[in-house]
C-alpha cells in the first residue's frame, strides 16, 4: 500500500495533475485526493484548477462537468464505466419536447445530468444551491426541473415556484424508507438525523435536517451535538469521521451504497495517472460551449 501511495504522489508531481474525489468514493480514494467534496464543491474546485491534468474519482457526469469548466486541460475519469442512473433518465429528445410544451419556462438542470442536458438548460444547480438559485430566477417564470423529481420537490416546497418535475430519481437514495428513520429516532433519541434531498418527501419530513453532503459536513463541523444519524450514501461516513474524530456517526442503513461510486480503486488511480487506464473525457465542442453557459450561470447565482 505504501508503495502504491508513493507512486501516486510521484506521478501527480510528474504529470502536474490533481485528484478530485466525491465524498461517496471509497475512503482510500478520498485519502489520496487533493480535494474531496460534493458536486458543488467539486464544480468550484474544477473551475479553479491550474494543473495540466485532472484525475476525477467519481462518476461520468462529474468528470464531464470538470471537462466543460476546463476545456484546455486533460480530464481523466478514473473509472470509465462509473455512470449515474439518474443522469441517464432523461435524454435530449425528451427535454426538447418539454421545452416545446412549456416554451416560457426556465430549464433548471441538476448537475447530475449529461453534458447534452446541461447544453439544453438555462441554468445548472447542485443539491446545495438549488433553492438559492431558484429564488433568484425571474418570479413570473415557471421552471422545468430535470432530472431528479425529489430535489425538484425540495425546491418547490422551499420556494413555492410553479414547476414541472421530471420523473427521475437516485436508486440509492430511494432505498431509504420511513421505517428506517422511525427506528433510528427510537434507537438514537439524542442524535440529529440528516438526510439528502434526493430522498423521498415522506422520508425527508421525518429527518431533522435536509442537506447536501457538503452541507452535512459543514453542519457537523459547526454543531455542538455529538451524535448524528446519516441518511445518504455510506462514503460520506469516512469524510465525517476523519474530519470529526470526537463525534459519533451512525449510518441509517448499510444498504445505502452506490455501486458506481464504489468502483473506485487505488490501483486504477495510479494507472490513470500513468495513462494506461481511465478515459480522457472528450466532448463535442458545441455541446460543451452551451453547457458551460448553464454551469457559469450556476456559479454566478450561487455567490
Amino acid at each position: 500500500m505504501n508503495s502504491l501511495l508513493q507512486d501516486i504522489e510521484r506521478l501527480k508531481k510528474e504529470k502536474n495533475a490533481v485528484i478530485l474525489a466525491h465524498t461517496y468514493q471509497p475512503g482510500e480514494i478520498q485519502d489520496v485526493a487533493d480535494f474531496v467534496g460534493d458536486s458543488y464543491g467539486l464544480s468550484v474546485e474544477a473551475a479553479n484548477v491550474s494543473a495540466d491534468s485532472i484525475v476525477f474519482c467519481g462518476v461520468r457526469f462529474m468528470a464531464e462537468t470538470a471537462a466543460i469548466l476546463n476545456p484546455s486541460r486533460n480530464v481523466i475519469l478514473a473509472e470509465p464505466d462509473a455512470g449515474c442512473p439518474m443522469a441517464d433518465m432523461i435524454n435530449e429528445e425528451e427535454l426538447r419536447k418539454l421545452k416545446e410544451q412549456y416554451p416560457d419556462y426556465i430549464v433548471m438542470c441538476y448537475v447530475n445530468s449529461t453534458a447534452e442536458i446541461k447544453a439544453l438548460s438555462d441554468v445548472c444547480c447542485t443539491s446545495s444551491n438549488a433553492v438559492t438559485i431558484a429564488k433568484k430566477l425571474p418570479p413570473d417564470k415557471g421552471i422545468i426541473f430535470v432530472p431528479d423529481k425529489h430535489l425538484g420537490s425540495v425546491v418547490q416546497e422551499m420556494t413555492g415556484r410553479n414547476m414541472y418535475l421530471w420523473d427521475g430519481f437516485c436508486p440509492t437514495h430511494l432505498r431509504i424508507i420511513p421505517s428506517m428513520i422511525v427506528n433510528a429516532r427510537k434507537n438514537y433519541p439524542d442524535a440529529i438525523i440528516m438526510i439528502h434531498p434526493e430522498a423521498e418527501h415522506n422520508c425527508r419530513v421525518l429527518a431533522d435536517k435536509v442537506l447536501s453532503t457538503g452541507q452535512m459536513c459543514e453542519f457537523v463541523k459547526n454543531s455542538k451535538h455529538s451524535v448524528f444519524v446519516i441518511a445518504t450514501e455510506l462514503g460520506i461516513m469516512h469524510t465525517l469521521r476523519k474530519e470529526n474524530p470526537d463525534k459519533t456517526f451512525i449510518p441509517l442503513s448499510d444498504k445505502l451504497l452506490c455501486p458506481n461510486m464504489k468502483k473506485g480503486k487505488l490501483e486504477n488511480v495510479k494507472r490513470a495517472l500513468e495513462g494506461t487506464y481511465g478515459e480522457i473525457i472528450k466532448l463535442d465542442s458545441v455541446v460543451a460551449s452551451k453547457a458551460l453557459v448553464s454551469l457559469k450561470k450556476m456559479l454566478e447565482l450561487s455567490k
